[in-house]
């Protein structure tokens, strides 16, 4: 197996980690939430924590590992992983709400720097395997949608008198488990020249059609994607559906999420990335429709496995398509405003969630996912038209042979 391979399947392999722990969180965090905090408004408040975390940290670590390598900086995110694990089981058994918040947030800057995984796998591929490699990292995440819900059922109630105390104790497991195997990965360092090289100002990345659109498929997929996923247990609590529902309709949706990466990248070379994206969109606006039309369980599963397949296609996409948008002395930059971007979205969407359940629940906030999709949809046929006009000038720029 040749190092890029070889880095693809452990990087893979400690996404499935990651999303583990992110789909622990998502069944949990919310209804923990709920339980601890006095004003119910502030249920999604660790979720936004959490968010918040990962929106801090992920333009330092971008930035950090671009000086100290992608191993380093992934272990010291494990580090962090560990420590916010066990301050949330700690608020946990102890009923502390805030304690709780502080300790979703220390879990954000494991998963941002963790969300540079798919990045680092782009790192040591060439150029025809460089799609591929991000979708296959991404696949690793269908193992968090089977051994997330499962582990979240069976922890759940571990402590009888502190609930969620056992589901917070098994991050910290899972993360343990990633740094043994982050401490294998080899990533090709910047060279002495790329480190010297600031690349291009960041407004002259921003400028790039390709770099905004690419920008905005990832912003929207995620932030309609976290709209949505974060109130659906609260959603479902509220129709009466049991606990074991809603994990079963997060384990769906998770897997919908990262099965397609399998052939994701196989999509994107066939059809072109900005065709993937548009039916990203169109999957999305299909969860919509779906989540609109009733709230039976089988109602919650179909527009979140929906939602899931839209959310690959979107984001893998927009990773694609910004890797063509910058050269490796730019990419600590372009990549920390891109997940900057995404985190600021979610978390702003998390702390909404929760609050628009409570005043105008489940169907206003379907309904407010429908104009953001439609404007990333026209951002991307606006792009394939630029790309036609400058295919078309460049043809007739060149003379013939």
């Amino acid at each position: 197996m040749d190092n890029a391979r070889k880095n693809v399947a452990l990087l893979s392999a400690c996404q499935g980690l990651l999303l583990t722990n992110n789909v622990i969180l998502v069944a949990t965090n919310a209804l923990a939430g709920y339980a601890l905090a006095e004003n119910k408004s502030f249920a999604t408040l660790p979720v936004t924590a959490y968010i918040v975390g990962a929106a801090i940290t992920t333009m330092p670590a971008s930035l950090l590992m671009r000086r100290i390598g992608r191993r380093a900086g992934f272990m010291l995110g494990g580090v962090l992983g560990v420590i916010g694990a066990l301050i949330c089981s700690y608020a946990a058994f102890h009923h502390d709400f805030w304690l709780l918040c502080a300790g979703a947030f220390v879990l954000g800057g494991y998963n941002a720097t963790a969300q540079y995984y798919r990045f680092a796998a782009a790192d040591s591929a060439n150029a025809d395997y460089k799609s591929r490699a991000i979708s296959l990292v991404l696949a690793g995440g269908i193992a968090g949608g089977v051994i997330g819900p499962e582990t979240s059922k069976l922890t759940k109630d571990l402590f009888a008198q502190a609930a969620y105390t056992g589901s917070f104790l098994s991050l910290a497991v899972f993360c343990l488990i990633a740094l043994g195997l982050l401490s294998l990965i080899r990533i090709p360092p910047l060279t002495a020249a790329e480190q010297k090289d600031a690349g291009r100002p960041l407004v002259v990345l921003l400028r790039q059609p390709a770099f905004l659109v690419a920008v905005m498929s990832a912003v929207v997929g995620y932030g309609v994607m976290n709209l949505l996923m974060t109130a659906t247990p609260l959603a479902m609590s509220a129709c009466q559906h049991p606990f074991s529902d809603a994990a079963f309709v997060i384990q769906g949706h998770v897997i919908a999420m990262f099965a397609p990466s399998f052939f994701t990248g196989s999509l994107i070379k066939r059809f072109g990335v900005i065709n993937v994206m548009l039916a990203g969109v169109a999957l999305s606006l299909g969860c919509v429709a779906v989540a609109l039309s009733g709230v039976e369980v089988a109602h919650f599963w179909v527009a979140l496995a929906l939602l899931g397949v839209g959310w690959n296609f979107m984001f893998i996409g927009g990773t694609t398509l910004l890797t063509e948008c910058h050269t490796p002395a730019e990419r600590g930059k372009a990549q920390g405003v891109n997940d900057l971007a995404i985190f600021i979205t979610m978390a702003v969407s998390s702390l909404s969630s929760g609050l628009l359940f409570s005043l105008q629940g489940w169907t206003l906030m379907n309904k407010l996912a429908i104009p953001f999709l439609l404007i990333a949809g026209a951002a991307m046929i606006w792009l394939a038209a630029v790309r036609r006009r400058s295919a078309t000038a460049d043809s007739r720029a060149t003379p013939p042979p």
